[in-house]
């Protein structure tokens, strides 16, 4: 078989790389923390698991006693919990309880997580956590 330089759909317009999402603060670099919890790869999430459910500067919510490094860390060793479970997966669902920011509550709700080990832009292996709608 011939491979062709082009293909049916021709050469890309634009690529968004993830070194550019990241530098735009799409995604969060959380690779350092991730070490910690046992991750060997890089590991990131998107801006709105951050705002939404790890980043507690500037919050409504007074009651809850609760940090930004905490609640990451809840996030990757729940996460590394689902790794251990479903070994083969390259796209893992999980749940955890997280307090929300916007609320005076101070007892944790449900939520879910979307972690998609996938190729970095080396082919690299890489996990990103999103949100269960996003891509």
């Amino acid at each position: 078989m011939i491979e062709r330089e082009d293909s049916f759909f021709g050469k890309p317009i634009y690529i968004y790389s993830r070194a550019q999402a990241l530098q735009d603060g799409v995604l969060v670099d959380v690779t350092e923390i991730a070490k910690e919890v046992g991750f060997k790869i890089p590991v990131a999430v998107t801006d709105a698991v951050w705002h939404d459910y790890i980043e507690w500067e500037n919050v409504k919510n007074k009651k809850a006693i609760q940090n930004t490094e905490g609640r990451l860390w809840d996030v990757l060793s729940m996460l590394r919990f689902a790794c251990n479970r479903f070994k083969n997966e390259s796209e893992i669902m999980y749940r955890l309880y997280v307090v929300s920011r916007d609320r005076q509550a101070v007892k944790p709700s449900l939520v879910a997580l979307k972690a998609v080990i996938g190729g970095g832009d080396n082919g690299e292996p890489v996990i990103t956590i999103m949100l269960p709608n996003e891509d």
